[in-house]
This record gives structure tokens, sequence and C-alpha cells, in this order.
């Protein structure tokens, strides 16, 4: 029996999804398919739900990748795929692979010979890339920064050097309830003419997004209050 298609989902980057977000073509996909393998159930259930996707939650199987499933366990999670089925890899919020798990179960699907297509939809980096103003033909996505505050400020530090050899854009993203601390540490140690963006809370009603100098930030700094943010920094050429 041929093996099935591995889907890759975008999902909704907050509680709401605005209809224009996801492309007819997507949800056609997404409403034929029975086997999705998520990083949250409770919020693939929502999103399957905002899209208005037709059968009973009851009858489809969700198999959970997240940051605690064991790299052993991740070739079972293709097992519907392999049997000849489609499935749908979704992230907790935005693309799946893209800082998330996901990215584990594409590599299996790849080396077992599935053919793997990518559905579009929102990205959170993509989106606050594209409204930043700062350069999209060379930039740098880093994920998550260090906790620890002497490590990040040097890392930062590290960041704003490279922006400026390299005429790129530093992107970066921090769990909500640490972005204070993270831009606290931004304006702390980056060049008060560095250019930094804030994009927060991407493709809701409350999205604001911004850019300007770390010295204009420093004279009126936003409140994040543990609102999902995407960090941009740019030292290059204007």
């Amino acid at each position: 029996m041929a093996a099935g298609i591995l889907y890759l989902v975008p999902s909704a980057l907050g509680s709401a999804l605005p209809a224009c977000l996801m492309p007819e073509a997507t949800t056609a996909v997404v409403h034929g398919l029975r086997h999705f393998v998520v990083e949250n159930t409770k919020t693939a259930r929502q999103f399957l739900k905002a899209i208005g996707y037709a059968h009973p939650l009851r009858d489809v199987s969700f198999a959970v990748l997240d940051e605690h499933t064991p790299a052993s366990a991740v070739a079972d999670l293709l097992s519907p795929v392999l049997a000849g089925a489609d499935a749908g890899l979704m992230s907790e919020a935005g693309c799946p692979g893209v800082a998330d798990p996901g990215a584990a179960l594409v590599r299996q699907a790849h080396a077992a010979g599935v053919r793997v297509i990518p559905l579009v939809g929102p990205s959170a980096i993509l989106l606050a890339l594209m409204s930043s103003g700062m350069n999209g033909q060379r930039f740098v996505f880093h994920g998550y920064l260090p906790i620890d505050a002497q490590t990040r400020r040097a890392r930062i530090a590290q960041l704003e050097a490279q922006s400026a050899r390299n005429d790129a854009t530093q992107i970066f993203i921090e769990t909500p309830y640490r972005n204070e601390a993270l831009l606290e540490a931004l304006l702390r140690t980056c060049k008060p003419d560095t250019l930094l963006c804030v994009a927060v809370d991407m493709t809701m009603e409350t999205e604001t997004i911004r850019t300007q100098t770390v010295a204009d930030w420093k004279r009126q700094p936003p409140s994040l209050a543990r609102r999902p943010a995407v960090f941009l920094l740019y030292r290059g050429a204007s």
C-alpha cells in the first residue's frame, strides 16, 4: 500500500481566527483529514471548530508531539501515513516545524520517503519581518535567547554585532511571561541608534507592531503584559 501524505497545517496565532488568514485551499485539505499530530490537543480542537470542521471530533485521531515527546516515539506517530492515510501536523500556534517540535516528524517523513506538503497560513515570524521595515533579504531567526540574565545580555550584544557585520535582521521570541525581562535586557544592552521592532499579538484585534530606535523605546517602553511577541533587531545599512 502506498503511503499517505503528511500535510503541514498552520493554525491560529491567537485565540481567535480571522477568516482571511486561512485560505480556502488550506481549509479544504484539512476538512479531508482524519488523523492529526498536534502540539496541543485542546488548541487543535479549537482550531478545527473555528474553521468549521464538519466531522465529529470524537471520530478524529489526535497524537501529541510536544517538547516532552521522546525521540524514540516520533516514528510511531507516522504510522497512519505509512498505512496509507493522509495526516496533518499542527503546531499550537502558527506554522508547524518553525519554533516547534514538529520538525522531528517532518524529518522522519522524509527519511521514510513520505511526501510532505506545507499548506499556506499565518506565520508570526514572517508577518513581523514584513511589517518591521528591516532587511528582508538577509535575516536570521534565533528562537529563544538564554534565560540567565548575564548570558542573555552577552547574546544580545553578539546579535547586535552580527546585524551590523552582516547587514542582517536578527529575529527572536520569548515565552510571554518573560517578555518584559527580555525587553529590559535589550534596552540596557543595545546601542541607542539600533533599531528594535516589537510585534505583539500578531493577527489579533490587539495587534501592535512598532519599529523605532532603542533610544526612543527607552523614552516610552511598551507594556507587553504577557502577550505573545516577536522581537526584531537591526543594525545594518539603512
